[in-house]
């Protein structure tokens, strides 16, 4: 049986927009896995103090038959086949990829590898405005319904630049 999943891609080095079209088609070609939509693509100013370009945001709304752990190793490997080395670079450095699992269905999860949903998900406008463009009636388990939270991150800039990503979505 398939899970919704919401998947966050960002990236900030080299041709973004790219990357995000080659990362969605990887996870479309994931076992088990299929991609029901996507969102436009937003920018916004990096985070965590690092001098670096403007980030690239995304989400994809995916249904999957993959567990956490497998759908995580996947998009680590998409990410290293993009040229992320996640041991190299600072923490919230620039990044030519980035594939973050937000949510998987109603999980809560909270082990070494993994939480879920995504921590400070709720403080960060590049998550939840996608995140509200393709799942706008969505709750976020442990958080609550996304609208109440979106009024929160308000004064956040972010900016919408470009539509979807193309070619995501699958006929079954």
């Amino acid at each position: 049986m398939a899970t919704r999943a919401f998947i966050g891609l960002g990236g900030n080095l080299g041709d973004v927009a790219a990357s995000f079209r080659s990362a969605a088609a990887s996870i479309a070609a994931l076992p088990e896995t299929h991609v029901i939509t996507g969102s436009g693509l937003y920018a916004s100013p990096a985070w965590g103090g690092v001098a670096q370009p403007d980030y690239l945001n995304a989400v994809l709304e995916i249904d999957t038959g993959l567990s956490t752990i497998a759908l995580l190793e996947a998009l680590l490997a998409i990410e290293r086949a993009h040229g992320r080395d996640r041991s190299a670079a600072p923490r919230w450095g620039p990044r030519p990829l980035d594939c973050d699992i937000l949510l998987y269905a109603d999980a809560i999860i909270d082990s070494e590898r993994l939480q879920v949903p995504h921590p400070r998900m709720a403080e960060r406008a590049f998550v939840l405005v996608p995140l509200a463009e393709i799942a706008p009636d969505l709750t976020i388990p442990g958080l609550g319904a996304l609208t109440p939270l979106l009024d929160r991150i308000s004064a956040q800039p972010i900016r919408r630049i470009a539509e979807g990503i193309p070619n995501v979505h699958q006929p079954r």
